[in-house]
Order: structure tokens, then C-alpha cells, then sequence
């Protein structure tokens, strides 16, 4: 049962899409990025969709979330991008899944944890070329870091299968940071070819995130796999990696709690941040939505407030967001009533003059990859398909 509060609609025919135009703009294999909920769209629903689909992997940020794909029964790559912890070596052998591998301090202890255990763990290199975050410091000393990864593939226990980088800037169109792609892309190449000239298999090569495989077209070329992660979800990554064709997949909803009136001198919510001053009466509608939801306080009413769709009309925020409601100004939609279905932010609004992802992320600012992942699990994940309700999730019903 879903009861109508707060949900977010998942649109899997707007992912595959998305999916299907990756592949073809691509021409490479598919990684596709699950990781924090899958953006917060739901790992599992997401996943199963893609691995039918035809991805050829997956990515995750912890050991928690590969095991969870895999106890739902994914049965395709699975690799963790950030650190899992040594001591769970075997968990990582016994369940196929990928690590990280990204110094030789780590390496070393994986490699001790695992010979321990008795197993062999699968790894992928991940090399920093300016990310300045985890990987071998090939912009900080190349010669050094060539040494260390070369010494990875001596250390018992361990098993490369691949070797990776992460872009900075590829969604950028500032000369600098174009240049600075370019760097990140050569340095990368001369660290593969490091490897592969003392007669050493890199395995599976990658290095375009989404930004970089739809506009470096050298970090697609000569590369096994690309990582696509926002615009699986029909997000762009940036106002400058700017696509037309994706299809935005999640929409938030709520319903309208209650429909009064605001006399003049009255005020709405915490702090009364709003005053009636116009000296008419106004109509006020309470929505089934907050910041418990992953809804911004800071669209709290005014300049950069957040406006919601109510019977095709826009809706703008009157006061503060609360933690679980929110109060819109329906003065202008005289029919609107208790139980109406809000659009509380998604793509049909954009051609009413109320908030999409993108512009909830411009008023807050932060980015949309934020607005979604920020999307609390006490709210419903209902997926449609061909326009129907396929599967609904709902976490706070799991066992």
C-alpha cells in the first residue's frame, strides 16, 4: 500500500533512456554509478533495471552497499570506489567484489588481511592524476607512484583486475579547466602505459565520469568502460555539461494537508518570518513535505523560496519550511484542496514557473546531485513503468 504523504516517483523508462543514450553516445560498456541510493533514486529498483538493461558493472562508494546489491541477487561487477576496511577481505573475496586500491600503505594491509583469510581479493588501481583525494600521487611524484603500483602486483592476496582516475573539473568550460582535463587524461595514459611496458595487465582502464564521456571524447577512446552516475538520473552535472536529450527521472510529490484562510496581521510558521501585510485575506494551503523529507529549509519563503506545483498552478512557499510541512500561498488557485497531489519538485514544472531539482539546487546553493541523494529514506520510492506503479518501496517497512 502507498499511502499518498511524501513520495518520490521514479520514472524507469526515463532511466533506461538516459541508459540506452549513454551507450550510444559512448559506443563503451557501462558502469553505472549506484552508489548512495543510487543517487537517491533506490539502489535495488535502479540496479535491477540496468543489469537488465545491459550495464556491464556497478559502482559503490562502501562495502555496505556491494553487499546489498548482492544479497538482491546482482550478479555483474560490482566495484567499491573509496576504502573498505582490510579486515573485511574475505567478505570481499567470498561475495565478488571489487576494491579499490589506491596506496601502498593500504595495499599492503588488504594484502595482509587477505593472505590471513586465506583468500584473493580482486582490485582496480586508482590513481590520483589531480583529484587530490585517494590514489597513488602520479602528479606528485610519477616516477614514485609507477614503483608503488608496480609493487601491487607482487603482493600476495591481491589480484589487479583494473585501473582507474577521477576527473576534477570535466564539467567545466573555463580554458584552465579544460587544460587541466587534458593534464589529468595524459598523465593517466603515461601511467597505463608505465605499467603496461613492464609487461603488466591493467586490466580493465577508466577514467570518464559522467561529464568526461559526453564531452572528452578522449577519455572514452581506448578505454574498456565509462562510470555514468547523475546522468543515469536525467541530471546534468553541471550548468556548463549542459544535455538536452537526458529525461530527469525522480519527481518528489506530497499532498495538501489543509486549506485555510490567513487574515490580514496573521502570520505562518516558526518564527513568523511571514506576515499577511497585503490587507486582503489569503488562502494558505499546508503540504505533506519538510526537511525530515530532504526538502531545504533554505526555500523557506521569499526571494529564492521554493515554489511547488498544486493543481497545474505555482505555489510559492509562505514562512519557514518546517521539518515535516511546509506552507504555500494558494490564494491564486481558488479550487485547490485538502488532499490535492503537490508536485513538490520534478520535471513537469519547469513549464509552470515551479521548481525542478536544478532549481531547488540554484536556490539552495548546492548542486542537484545533493537535492536527490538528500532525499530521507522515510520517504516511499514508487517506481512506474509504461505509466503504471511497478514496484514500490518503502524502507521503513523492511524487516
Amino acid at each position: 500500500m502507498l499511502e499518498k504523504h511524501c513520495w518520490a516517483e521514479i520514472d524507469l523508462d526515463a532511466l533506461l533512456h538516459n541508459f540506452t543514450w549513454v551507450q550510444k553516445q559512448t559506443g563503451r560498456p557501462v558502469c553505472a554509478v549506484v552508489k548512495a541510493d543510487a543517487y537517491g533514486h533506490g539502489d535495488l529498483a535502479v540496479a535491477r533495471a540496468l543489469e537488465a538493461a545491459g550495464a556491464a558493472a556497478f559502482a559503490v562508494s562502501c562495502l555496505a552497499e556491494a553487499l546489498r546489491l548482492r544479497r538482491q541477487g546482482i550478479t555483474k561487477p560490482v566495484l567499491v570506489l573509496g576504502r573498505v576496511d582490510p579486515a573485511c577481505a574475505a567478505a570481499l573475496a567470498q561475495n565478488d567484489i571489487t576494491a579499490a586500491v589506491y596506496s601502498a600503505e593500504y595495499a599492503a594491509q588488504l594484502s595482509a588481511a587477505a593472505a590471513a583469510a586465506g583468500v584473493t581479493v580482486a582490485c582496480h588501481l586508482k590513481v590520483d592524476t589531480g583529484m587530490g583525494r585517494i590514489g597513488f600521487g602520479a602528479l606528485r611524484d610519477f616516477a614514485a607512484a609507477v614503483r608503488e603500483l608496480t609493487a601491487c602486483y607482487a603482493l600476495p592476496g591481491l589480484r589487479v583486475t583494473g585501473i582507474f582516475q577521477h576527473f576534477a573539473v570535466a564539467d567545466s568550460d573555463a580554458p584552465a579547466d579544460i587544460e587541466y582535463t587534458r593534464t589529468q587524461l595524459a598523465l593517466f595514459g603515461r601511467t597505463v602505459a608505465a605499467l603496461r611496458a613492464a609487461g603488466l595487465d591493467t586490466g580493465t582502464v577508466h577514467c570518464a565520469n559522467s561529464a568526461a564521456m559526453l564531452r572528452c571524447p578522449a577519455a572514452v577512446q581506448g578505454m574498456d568502460l565509462v562510470r555514468a552516475g547523475i546522468v543515469l538520473y536525467g541530471l546534468d552535472p553541471s550548468a556548463d555539461a549542459h544535455f538536452p536529450a537526458l529525461r530527469p527521472v525522480l519527481t518528489l510529490k506530497a499532498v495538501v494537508e489543509q486549506v485555510k484562510e490567513l487574515a490580514p496581521g496573521q502570520s505562518v510558521s516558526y518564527g513568523r518570518t511571514f506576515i499577511n501585510e497585503s490587507g486582503a485575506p489569503l488562502r494558505v494551503a499546508t503540504v505533506t513535505v519538510g526537511y525530515a523529507d530532504g526538502y531545504p529549509r533554505l526555500l523557506s519563503g521569499g526571494a529564492n523560496g521554493g515554489v511547488m506545483l498544486v493543481r497545474g498552478k505555482p505555489a510559492p512557499i509562505l514562512g519557514r519550511v518546517c521539518m515535516d510541512q511546509t506552507i504555500v500561498d494558494v490564494t491564486g488557485i481558488p479550487d485547490a484542496a485538502m488532499g490535492d497531489e503537490v508536485t513538490v519538485f520534478g520535471p513537469e514544472n519547469a513549464a509552470h514557473s515551479a521548481d525542478t531539482a536544478d532549481s531547488v539546487a540554484e536556490k539552495s546553493g548546492t548542486i542537484n546531485y545533493e537535492v536527490v541523494c538528500g532525499i530521507a529514506r522515510r520517504v516511499p520510492r514508487v517506481y512506474i513503468q509504461n505509466g503504471k506503479i511497478v514496484q514500490t518501496v518503502n524502507y521503513l517497512e523492511e524487516a
